[in-house]
């Protein structure tokens, strides 16, 4: 690609200079068409697929933690919730990675379930279930995949 030379203060723009600057926008703009291998295909509930430029899609990740103190019964829940700094124009695709957060805890952090309750434009809910009898914390990577506003 070619570099335009940045001009001095008080230079004149002239053709030649405007030329240039006219060619290497052109030459950027050939190496990020669209090409399928550019394109980003999102599946939405409301409007099927969106092919969108992968430029132009919007990936946030997200961190929370949850804790089941309950050492006493299964099936301990913990609920979840992370909002987006940035709406969405269609409902995103989320997915949510339990990370035990203390290894020296118990058991009931390695046997847990995931489920997302709600999602919507700026938001996801969700529960850790807890399997087993036990005191842990988890983590929940979140990574969310959507066509912007």
């Amino acid at each position: 690609m070619s570099k335009v030379t940045v001009p001095e203060r008080g230079q004149p723009l002239d053709l030649t200079y405007v030329y240039q600057l006219a060619n290497a926008i052109n030459e950027l703009s050939n190496q990020v068409g669209r090409t399928s291998s550019s394109m980003t295909s999102i599946d939405t509930v409301s409007a099927g697929t969106q092919k969108v430029r992968t430029s132009e899609s919007r990936i946030v990740g997200g961190y929370v933690s949850v804790t089941n103190s309950s050492s006493t019964s299964p099936d301990g829940e913990g609920a979840f919730s992370y909002t987006f700094d940035s709406d969405f124009a269609y409902v995103p695709i989320v997915t949510a990675t339990p990370i035990l957060i203390d290894e020296g805890s118990t058991e009931a952090g390695k046997d847990i379930t995931v489920v997302l309750t709600k999602v919507t434009t700026n938001r996801v809910e969700g529960v850790v279930r807890f399997n087993t009898i036990g005191v842990a914390s988890v983590g929940l990577n979140l990574l969310i995949v959507g066509v912007p506003v």
